[in-house]
């Protein structure tokens, strides 16, 4: 008798630590994100409102996981508070939507400063020498598990959500790219055949981003991208969810790659931008229209 007490006591200590967290999550998604957690959706994600119910029931459940799941730490003297990390959480979460996926599953700990934060920065110089350096960052997304943000940043960022800027967004997709064993561009998509299209796609615009960037000509995503692949497709992430007229208008294939990835049209929750102002003449220059038939 004693020998089955002991291999019952023995299976549920085996047992407990791997049902109860999955037992506590599915309590917690039972229940309806919090009046003021919605609240803050609402004024710092200013397309929340023009979502379908849909997917903002989706959004509140995931931020309910975010919120459960992750450990946000404040940095140099910043209070943590419910707006911060509801806000950053909000954001993150819209990557996820109408996606069969986990929530970030390498993801433990955001560690969020008041503003732009220090990095030591190895530089390698001719013949391989190595020069220690700082650089100041709105934003870091680490393969440990950890990501960092400044605060002031991811304010602005959801403050306008039409000018491509946002470092949530940016380092959330990193995140995500970093799922398939290592951020260079190509998250994970499933199976094979997805990836021979999405790096003809990306590895075109991507190099065509280059050469913009390189002789400093207009560019809808932000030249930044253009620094290496991993980075291209965060900048192309960021793009997506906040330019996404434009992006369709001027990377109609990349466009639609991003479709089928991230699963939504954020051209649904937004407003088409306004036509660009009529170009001003200078006196004496004359203006030309042509009719063809």
């Amino acid at each position: 008798m004693e020998a089955l007490i002991w291999i019952v006591l023995t299976l549920l200590a085996i047992a407990l630590p791997l049902y109860y967290p999955r037992w506590r999550l599915r309590r917690l998604l039972a229940r309806p994100l919090s009046a003021e957690a919605q609240a803050i959706l609402q004024r710092n994600i200013p397309v929340y409102l023009r979502m379908p119910a849909e997917l903002q029931q989706q959004l509140q459940k995931l931020v309910v996981q975010f919120l459960h799941q992750k450990k946000f730490v404040g940095c140099e003297g910043l209070e943590m508070t419910d707006e911060i990390a509801v806000t950053i959480a909000g954001q993150a979460c819209m990557l996820l939507l109408n996606r069969h996926t986990k929530v970030y599953p390498a993801l433990h700990t955001v560690l969020v400063y008041p503003s732009e934060f220090v990095a030591q920065r190895a530089e390698i110089g001719p013949g391989g020498v190595v020069t220690p350096g700082r650089q100041s960052m709105l934003g870091e997304s680490w393969d440990d598990g950890r990501v960092v943000l400044s605060w002031d940043d991811v304010q602005r960022g959801a403050g306008d959500w039409t000018d491509g800027h946002n470092v949530v967004l940016h380092e959330f997709a990193h995140q995500l790219d970093s799922e398939s064993g290592r951020a260079n561009g190509a998250p994970y998509l499933g199976n094979r055949a997805s990836y021979r299209e999405w790096s003809e796609i990306l590895q075109r615009n991507y190099d065509s981003l280059r050469m913009r960037a390189m002789y400093r000509q207009e560019t809808v995503m932000d030249p930044y991208g253009a620094t290496n692949p991993a980075e291209f497709f965060a900048v192309a992430t960021e793009t997506f969810y906040e330019k996404p007229y434009q992006m369709a208008e001027h990377h109609a294939e990349l466009f639609a790659e991003f479709l089928k990835y991230y699963r939504v049209d954020p051209r649904q929750w937004m407003p088409p931008p306004p036509p660009p102002p009529p170009v001003q003449l200078e006196p004496g220059e004359i203006s030309y229209s042509f009719n063809l038939h």
